[in-house]
């Protein structure tokens, strides 16, 4: 069986081990058992006649006394492109709007308040095939863009807060950039935030399409909570998930498109443990399936030209700050991921573990100010 065959862990698991050696090595891989959603059965049959995975979990807070629970629902989708990549752009970006739409009815029925697309989710991920043609056409405006535009519509229409990546053009500065739009459940433009950190590994070197983003660490406060954005590469990196916790988000999303053999070993480690480290929810999704394209490309590794970049293996999923965590969509299928989250959980985390009361942040920041001068000297102790 190939690595893009192989459907997930948790089936695997399910396959072969048995019952109650299954229920320990869960609690050990995942943590605490999240509870199953009972999804409308109306939801669950349009799933299935629209050829995508369903599933719905729970993670849940204490009562409390002086608070009422704080409960959210939010849905992840991953998809694999709808049309070849040599398709015309409109037509590509067309069909996208239409998958991804009737995804989103489901995730109405389902009670979503709060869903997020993949990666630049209307265009094939071609930032590495080293074209800037036709791919810059796929650019829109992220307020005023034709995909914005059909996101607010959703939004109004289900009531529902709408993250959607896009490939931006700021044409106002001649400029491209990796940019999550939200959108309120009212319909309006709420804000916009751009991908931190650029990648430059083999074929992700997406440094010539777009550079790192302007928008700092912003937090967007929603009916349904305060989110954030952090988008794919920037979840390598612990001070970005930090300075969104600091910015007082609640649920980060991290829209991503990441191929197996460059980082699947890492995927279900780094949501979780940014949403332990910061006490926050984390939603990690990537998109999925095998894009070709018609002219061939290097990687910068001396290998032979491909026209691919492997499997996008999909695996979505959401972690909770007690270091719990969803199971994971398909590798192989388009799906939709309905996590019922109770905010509070993150304060009673916090006051249980207190990793942002004991941090050193003081001494964090003056010693990072040092270390960025270029006459830093390591502290170093040696004989």
């Amino acid at each position: 069986m190939s690595s893009c065959e192989f459907e997930s862990l948790e089936k695997c698991l399910e396959t072969h081990l048995p019952e109650a050696e299954l229920s320990e090595v869960k609690r050990i891989l995942f943590g605490k058992e999240t509870k199953k959603l009972d999804l409308p059965a109306a939801a669950v049959s349009a799933a299935s006649e629209r050829d995508f995975e369903l599933q719905g979990f729970g993670f849940e807070a204490s009562p409390e006394q002086l608070r009422k629970a704080r409960r959210t629902r939010v849905g992840l989708i991953q998809n694999q492109i709808v049309l070849p990549t040599d398709a015309p752009i409109l037509d590509q970006i067309t069909a996208m709007h239409s998958r991804v739409g009737e995804m989103v009815e489901v995730a109405a029925m389902c009670g979503v308040n709060i869903v997020c697309f993949q990666e630049t989710w209307t265009m094939p991920f071609a930032f590495c095939t080293r074209e800037k043609e036709p791919w810059t056409e796929f650019a829109e405006s992220a307020e005023e863009g034709n995909t914005t535009r059909f996101c607010q519509e959703l939004a109004k229409k289900y009531n529902m807060v709408i993250i959607s990546p896009i490939l931006e053009r700021d044409a106002r500065h001649s400029t491209l950039w990796n940019t999550a739009v939200v959108i309120s459940n009212t319909g309006k433009v709420l804000g916009k935030t751009r991908k931190n950190h650029i990648p430059r590994i083999g074929d992700f070197n997406e440094s010539t399409y777009y550079m790192e983003g302007d928008s700092g660490h912003t937090v967007f406060q929603t009916q349904f909570g305060n989110i954030a954005v952090n988008i794919c590469y920037g979840r390598h990196h612990p001070l970005n998930w930090f300075m969104f916790g600091m910015n007082g988000a609640e649920i980060i999303f991290n829209p991503s498109a990441t191929v197996g053999a460059l980082s699947e070993p890492m995927w279900s480690i780094e949501a979780r443990n940014a949403a332990i480290a910061n006490h926050c929810f984390t939603c990690a999704i990537n998109r999925v399936g095998t894009e070709t394209f018609k002219s061939e490309f290097t990687s910068g590794d001396g290998k032979k030209a491909h026209h691919d970049f492997g499997h996008f293996y999909g695996s979505s999923y959401v972690s909770a700050p007690d270091g719990s965590r969803s199971p994971g969509l398909s590798r192989t299928r388009d799906g939709l991921l309905v996590v019922e989250m109770d905010l509070n959980l993150n304060r009673q985390i916090s006051d249980k573990w207190s990793f942002k009361m004991t941090g050193r942040y003081p001494e964090y920041a003056e010693e990072l100010t040092e270390a960025v001068k270029h006459d830093f000297k390591p502290k170093v102790v040696k004989e």
